[in-house]
């Protein structure tokens, strides 16, 4: 018994120690919240401390491919959401903003689960904003009951969602607004001498805490700000490329970077909770604010929006972090440091000073603290493998495969295998695991060309048509296969995910596998009976070249691959797995580039986000070779071809 033990108790120290740090915060908050977010012994109410931390659960949850994070937000939002799409204990006539935060847990889980009961209870939020107040030129006031006033936290409880919302509903009119709130808050919030940003800002100057000259709140609250600055990264996410207020939005942020950098204490690289007066004794650094600032630094350089040379910042903040507020406690990890709320206005009357600020309880474990340390520690965890793709594109073809269906909405969309779709057909795990390693995703809705396909480093092509996915398919034609193979040659990484023989058409499309001495057979194997996973089970060995972590992978119908059938092209070919007998993946080596090749879209949501497979299948493990291998070998290109 002694020895079972022992070897429990190892098991269990083994997998603690492999558990990042925020998967040890995350198990920490799901341990106090089991079944909802009751607060301060009070029950449970729909509050945006909820939609911070399942944001920060949704992160994890992507980064890891481990249901049990997604299981968690669903759990949550269930208390609340009826299965007519009504919210308990949500009143629209508060026009709370802070209560439009949680609109973009329900988003992601309609986009998942395509349940409408999310999609309304969405709609309702988004209808709180239509009918919200707002200041004369058209800001959104915090709260009904604070009339005429724009808080910079409110940035963050409404434009993420609101811009989301927008994307998905193609409500172009909305972007602008969507900008202006932005700018607007800088407009009336920002000290010319600091870059710093005012808590808030009153129109009236009725306040007793509004200077009668600027209507602004009299200090620099830091979690406002870092409300502003992670709302700033966030809505970009979502916000058209080619929309002309899209710079100004990465401007603000660049000045809000240079105030914030300013004012990072050197010896712990902390930030203080009233940001303008380090010196008070009793000011104290603060651990929300300042996991929101590495957060929207870190977001802001992987994206590109502000210098690299900014990383710095993040990187002295989070090592601060970890060193200062991330503690050990009866077996948990634990965040200590955090300002348990500061506003302004209410009922006992809060005046903004700095008397104000410092009375307010630090508390362990806060929820708003603890989401916005799952985001900036899902953000840090992928700086050490962002060199592997960094400044590299991945494009992803929707010309041969250029499906559409009409949403929720009436829409007709582009749909099944795509980077932004999160229903079980899309691609967005495989997305975020893409730029984990470092790559941009983008998508190329026009045919192959030399032009288009030379901003790429890695080109995917997946389940292109036949007639019963699109009445008028773009075939493979001689030339695209020509102009792919041209690319390739000179170094480009080419990802082929057929599919089996009653879902695709192969007659055109192996013209472009020919072309690499392969041929997609016009059959269907591995086929499933239900939910008989066992069936569509697919040993690697240990020796695969290119999965290095994944053993056992599922894969359900899918066609086989002969070697060796060429169309009188330079190759070198080699089988990459095999399965009783035929191939099923294989891959080519032509001249400089790389061709990948397998009879199915297999990475797709269903079979790498966990929810559905059992725990023995690696899909998500196998996704994550896969993008390695190809990122490499782009790599290796790249630099054969320097010499």
């Amino acid at each position: 018994m002694k020895k079972i033990l022992t070897i429990l108790f190892s098991l269990i120290l083994a997998t603690t120690q492999s558990q990042t740090l925020s998967e040890k915060v995350a198990a920490t908050t799901i341990g106090i919240w089991k079944d909802s977010f009751a607060l301060d012994s009070k029950p449970a109410k729909w509050t945006y401390d909820m939609g911070v931390v399942l944001k920060g659960m949704e992160d994890l949850w992507y980064k890891t491919g481990d249901a049990k994070y997604f299981s968690y937000m669903q759990k949550q939002v269930d208390v609340f959401v009826k299965d007519d799409g009504t919210i308990k204990t949500y009143k629209a006539e508060d026009f709370n903003i802070d209560n439009v935060c949680n609109g973009r847990v329900l988003m992601s889980l309609f986009k998942v689960t395509n349940n409408e009961k999310y999609w309304k209870a969405a709609t309702t939020l988004r209808n709180q904003l239509s009918k919200q107040p707002r200041t004369k030129e058209g800001g959104f006031w915090h709260k009904k009951i604070y009339p005429n006033q724009m808080w910079l936290d409110g940035l963050y409880m409404a434009e993420p969602f609101y811009c989301e919302y927008a994307e998905f509903t193609n409500d172009t009119a909305a972007f602008s607004n969507i900008a202006n709130q932005f700018i607007w808050m800088e407009k009336h919030s920002r000290d010319t001498k600091t870059g710093l940003l005012y808590h808030a800002w009153d129109e009236s100057k009725e306040q007793k805490w509004a200077n009668k000259t600027t209507g602004c709140s009299p200090n620099f609250w830091a979690r406002a700000m870092g409300w502003y600055a992670t709302a700033l990264v966030d809505v970009l996410d979502y916000f058209p490329e080619n929309h002309p207020k899209r710079k100004e939005l990465v401007a603000i942020l660049n000045r809000l970077t240079i105030a914030v950098e300013k004012q990072q204490q050197k010896q712990y690289g902390l930030w203080f909770d009233v940001m303008n007066v380090p010196a008070n004794s009793k000011n104290y650094l603060e651990a929300s604010a300042s996991c929101q600032f590495v957060y929207a630094i870190a977001k802001g350089v992987r994206k590109g929006y502000i210098p690299a040379t900014k990383i710095a910042i993040a990187k002295k903040g989070y090592d601060g972090i970890v060193k200062q507020f991330i503690k050990e406690e009866n077996g948990q990890t634990v965040l200590t440091g955090t300002v348990k709320v500061s506003g302004l206005g209410g009922n006992p009357y809060r005046d903004g000073s700095l008397d104000y600020y410092f009375s307010e309880p630090v508390i362990t474990n806060d929820p708003k603290g603890l989401g916005v340390f799952l985001m900036a520690s899902n953000e840090m965890e992928m700086l050490k493998t962002q060199p592997v793709g960094k400044g590299k594109t991945v494009l992803l073809d929707s010309y041969f495969n250029s499906e559409k269906k009409k949403d929720i909405t009436g829409i007709e969309k582009l749909w099944h295998y795509k980077w932004n779709e999160k229903s079980n057909g899309g691609f967005s795990l495989l997305s975020n695991v893409f730029n984990t390693y470092g790559a941009t995703t983008k998508t190329l809705y026009e045919a192959p060309t030399e032009t288009n396909l030379s901003k790429a480093d890695v080109y995917i092509i997946v389940d292109a048509d036949n007639v019963a996915d699109n009445p008028t398919p773009n075939y493979m034609s001689e030339k695209d296969a020509q102009i792919i193979y041209d690319w390739v040659k000179k170094g480009g990484v080419l990802l082929i995910f057929h599919n089996d023989s009653s879902n695709a058409e192969f007659d055109y499309f192996n013209r472009l596998a020919r072309k690499f001495g392969l041929r997609f057979n016009e059959v269907s194997i591995n086929k499933v009976d239900g939910k008989k996973f066992e069936m569509g089970a697919i040993q690697i060995d240990k020796q695969n070249e290119i999965f290095k972590s994944a053993r056992k992978v599922y894969l359900k119908e899918i066609s086989t691959i002969s070697l060796g059938c060429a169309t009188g092209e330079s190759y070198m070919n080699w089988s990459v797995l095999r399965h009783k007998g035929p191939d099923v993946m294989a891959a080519s080596k032509v001249d400089k580039g790389t061709v990948f090749a397998v009879g199915d879209p297999w990475l797709y949501n269903e079979y790498v986000d966990g929810r559905k497979l059992p725990a023995e299948f690696e899909n998500f493990k196998a996704a994550n070779d896969l993008v390695k291998w190809a990122l490499n070998q782009s790599q290796k290109q790249k630099v054969k071809n320097k010499k």
